[in-house]
């Protein structure tokens, strides 16, 4: 068996890591969108339905969805990897991502916030709760409509036909591979 290294604390994290990416949308009071890159985000509660981000306070994000209550989750692929990274790396307070990336801002059912066209699935969320975590804020939305497009997902996604984006830390991206493994029960 390999020895033991430490890692320094500030890696820990990548511990966790490949995360899968996801693309969040949400809009200010006055109808302007924004675009937020997202690798912290997982499901919370399957009744009622509740899914979980992390946003930095600094974030420009942050407050919009303290002002709105709402946002959605976007789940992109393989294809849109560079604008996925794009819209992590600068601030909507400057620039407009949807015009700067070529994304499509497209109606959502329920929310006011847009949906990402190019993405592959949605969640649409209305604020259920706001946990200070260190330096993030966890927040907890309640889903309120959840789609994707046809022929991708029964129960699960069709991976031989979408390739998420999954982050492995900084500029480093990866995505799935075909092979499904079904693992058996132990005696």
């Amino acid at each position: 068996m390999a020895e033991k290294i430490d890692v320094g604390l500030e890696f820990a994290y990548r511990f966790l890591h490949p995360k899968h990416t996801v693309l969040v949308s949400c809009i200010d009071n006055s109808g302007r969108a924004n675009i937020i890159t997202l690798a912290w985000s997982m499901p919370v509660s399957r009744k009622p339905p509740l899914v979980a981000v992390s946003i930095a306070p600094k974030r420009y994000s942050h407050r919009l969805i303290e002002e709105t209550e709402e946002f959605v989750i976007n789940v992109p692929t393989i294809e849109i990897v560079n604008e996925t990274l794009y819209c992590g790396s600068v601030s909507g307070r400057s620039v407009d991502k949807f015009k700067k990336t070529g994304l499509t801002p497209a109606p959502a059912k329920i929310v006011k916030a847009p949906i990402i066209k190019e993405c592959i699935a949605h969640l649409e969320c209305k604020l259920h709760q706001k946990i200070p975590a260190g330096d993030h804020t966890i927040f907890v939305g309640r889903i309120v409509a959840a789609y994707a497009n046809e022929g991708i997902f029964k129960e699960t996604f069709d991976i031989k036909k979408v390739k998420m984006i999954y982050h492995l830390g900084g500029d480093e991206f990866t995505t799935t591979s075909e092979e499904i493994i079904k693992p058996q029960n132990m005696p």
